[in-house]
């Protein structure tokens, strides 16, 4: 097996079997042939013999030892282990019962705990301050269980192989939509799940001014009935021009709430006799009912490249079929952990998905750039034989083994031999973040991300240094490399603008996330779309500088053509994120303003329970510039840290940092003992500064602070949170009391 080094860090960091000192036990030629043997015993299930099945499992093998197709992650992970949950990722219903929210709650835990991702509508929780018959009180709402569900995902921590993922979605009509939309404002919250918008075509129609009226009413699920005014009685409406304004504008600051066509999935539903769609995974591929699973795997189209620079079919059309076969068997060898996901997706709808990574590798292999219509008329003819390939071989286990259960009244059920199917559905566009890397191959219908870049913490600590190996390749072989130019190169992640140094045709062929218009990211989500049953994994990169509007424009034209949905990151837009362009995989130093030497401020007294605050923040052009901070007696700790606080403060705003995220920052960390009452009251001296900062500046406090007002934190551990119970102060993770 040849292996990048990167791949091997992968293997060894992420997948091979361990001893208890965390020491490999095998190899990832053994890991491979590990699953291979699982996934091929099936085969002895439906009548074939040892000799037919020790074919089988040496096909298996070497499509995934040469790279041509690899299953997803728990596959690898759990084939032939003790656990043998072979799913990626599954849709787990909501029950409008404190019962029901719970049960599921357990059933994600159990998931989340064998490697699987967990999908969500909250569509059905009534809203918050809606009436609880049971109780005589009040619904908390659906974002409220939502923090309870990102609370538990990072307590299970997936087993330590796999991060928490999680899908949340809202129907636009609900009545709490718009705290939805905007719950994911702070960077520390709902880290757990991806958020999107359920929005029908009505909605769009509305909201692109389509359709002249641009208002709609709000349903309570409760009642399925339009939800009352609380003041005037009347139905509550919203304008989908506005609510669509700030889903863009949401999407622009955080990269959440990606948007899912509800109805164009729906249009596509296989089995609407059995359900219909209103969610999907967390990474918004696959549309599933309740119960059902993901069982993915993906080609790397790089490999498919002969030396004459052609596209090799007849190898492509052989591994299609070996692939759709590993896939149909992983969904008898599974072990599902909830009775109900087995019985919908093993004994139900069999849906398997293939997709695709190396898409771009295919591309520079070929001579043809990105951003070009002639890679989009390649995308509809590559995706469109693998889709023909894979339901032909579809038809062909169905006839050995039967047609998947829900077969009679789905859309297959029509008397035509061609579509009898094993598989309700056969092909998705899915991630391929790790599998991609044990390939050596570009993400998924991703353009490459940089041509040197970063790959930061992604496996427990490790970063994965990566340089692209084509453009290494055609460097050597047509003379223009040199260790300046890829220095270079390693600095920014983009090849530089110098022909002498790099041929227009090869940068054109490089052109890199970032360099690729929006519009060519979504036609080519689109074309693939078109070919695919299921939905398409893909992010649309936008620059740092990228407007709203640009991300309005994004979410139109991917409605309009046909995509099941869509999600958009802006560059920067979070702190931290997986991908940094350039090796080293930092923004520039900041330096901070030089001080003029007048400058004049305000002075304002804060009362807090370690004493009076007193809080001066000089201005510069009008704008906060600096601040100081007094507090007690000379010589202590708290003076201290205090002064320690202001002059960070004052380098931040040196540097350009706005006011609010300062604030942000600040408002509501607890301490020992708060003071006053409600909302205003005052939980420590960070609180007290950035309170006193937002007063100064004149922003409106809160607007972006902590909602935590509940909570201090225990003065004797200072992790655990101190609650009320009997009277008393107890901390709820060591059991200091202050009684």
């Amino acid at each position: 097996m040849e292996l990048s080094e990167n791949a091997r860090i992968t293997y060894e960091k992420r997948y091979l079997k361990k001893d208890e000192a965390g020491r490999p036990l095998e190899t990832p030629e053994d890991l491979l042939r590990r699953v291979a043997s699982n996934i091929a015993e099936v085969d002895l299930a439906y009548g074939k013999d040892e000799a037919a099945v020790k074919e089988t499992e040496e096909d298996f093998f070497q499509v995934m030892a040469e790279a041509y197709f690899m299953p997803n992650s728990p596959t690898l992970m759990n084939a032939g282990r003790d656990l043998q949950q072979l799913s990626a990722c599954f849709v787990l219903p909501l029950e409008d019962s404190m019962e029901g929210i719970f049960d599921t709650l357990k059933h994600m835990a159990l998931v989340q705990k064998t490697g699987g991702g967990t999908g969500f509508a909250f569509d059905r929780l009534r809203p918050r301050g809606d009436r609880v018959r049971t109780t005589n009180g009040v619904a908390s709402g659906p974002v409220s269980f939502l923090k309870i569900f990102d609370a538990a995902t990072e307590a299970v921590k997936q087993g330590g192989t796999r991060r928490g993922a999680n899908m949340g979605s809202l129907i636009y009509n609900h009545p709490d939509i718009l705290e939805f939309i905007c719950c994911k404002e702070k960077e520390d919250e709902i880290n757990n799940f991806n958020l999107s918008v359920s929005v029908s075509d009505e909605f769009m129609r509305k909201a692109t001014g389509e359709d002249p009226d641009p208002y709609y009413t709000l349903i309570n699920p409760r009642t399925g009935r339009p939800q009352p005014d609380p003041e005037t009685g009347e139905d509550m409406r919203l304008n989908a021009r506005e609510v669509f304004d700030l889903i863009v504008e949401k999407a622009w600051a955080k990269g959440d709430p990606g948007l899912i066509f509800i109805d164009q999935m729906n249009r596509f539903n296989p089995t609407p006799h059995i359900g219909k769609f209103e969610t999907t995974n967390p990474c918004g591929e696959q549309p599933l009912l309740p119960y059902e699973a993901c069982c993915l795997g993906s080609l790397n189209l790089g490999k498919f490249v002969n030396a004459s620079g052609e596209v090799d079919w007849e190898k492509l059309r052989r591994v299609v079929r070996t692939a759709v076969h590993f896939l149909d068997n992983v969904i008898d060898s599974s072990n599902y952990v909830i009775e109900e996901i087995a019985r919908m997706h093993k004994e139900g709808n069999r849906k398997i998905g293939l997709g695709v990574m190396g898409w771009h590798d295919m591309l520079v292999r070929l001579g043809i750039p990105y951003d070009s219509e002639e890679a989009l008329e390649m995308a509809e003819k590559v995706m469109r034989f693998i889709s023909e390939e894979a339901k032909k071989r579809s038809v062909e286990l169905a006839a050995e083994r039967g047609v998947f259960p829900n077969f009679p009244g789905s859309i297959y059920d029509t008397g035509r031999p061609e579509d009898r199917v094993r598989n309700a559905t056969r092909t998705t566009i899915a991630p391929t973040g790790t599998i991609s890397i044990l390939a050596g191959a570009s993400s998924g219908i991703e353009p490459y991300f940089s041509i040197a870049f970063l790959r930061k913490d992604v496996l427990g600590g490790v970063d994965l240094p990566e340089v692209n190996p084509l453009f290494l390749e055609l460097a050597k072989q047509e003379g223009f490399y040199s260790e300046e130019l890829m220095a270079k190169i390693a600095r920014t992640g983009c090849i530089p603008d110098d022909e002498a140094a790099v041929p227009p045709r090869i940068k054109r062929l490089f052109k890199t996330a970032l360099e690729i218009d929006p519009e060519w990211h979504i036609r080519h989500q689109a074309v693939f779309q078109k070919y695919t049953d299921n939905a398409v994994s893909k992010t649309i990169n936008l620059r740092r500088e990228a407007t709203p509007e640009e991300v309005k424009r994004a979410y139109i034209l991917a409605w309009k053509m046909g995509c099941k949905g869509i999600t958009v990151y802006r560059d920067g837009s979070r702190e931290k994120q997986v991908l940094n362009v350039g090796t080293l995989g930092e923004k520039e130093s900041l330096k901070p303003s030089e001080r003029p030497a007048t400058l004049s401020g305000q002075t304002t007294c804060i009362k807090t329970s370690l004493g009076n605050l007193f809080v001066t923040v000089n201005f510069a052009d009008e704008k906060p510039f600096e601040l100081f901070a007094q507090i007690g007696k000379a010589g202590s700790d708290v003076v201290a840290f205090t002064e320690a606080i202001a002059r960070l403060i004052s380098l931040a705003l040196r540097c350009g940092v706005s006011v609010e995220e300062i604030v942000a920052q600040l408002e509501g960390i607890g301490g020992y003992r708060a003071v006053g009452f409600g909302p205003n009251r005052i939980k420590s001296v960070p609180d007290a500064i950035g309170r006193a900062l937002a007063q100064l500046a004149k922003i409106k406090p809160g607007a972006n602070g902590n909602d935590c007002d509940s909570r201090e934190i225990c003065p004797d551990c200072g992790s655990g949170a101190l609650i009320r119970v009997e009277g008393c102060a107890k901390c709820e993770a060591c059991g200091y009391s202050e009684c």
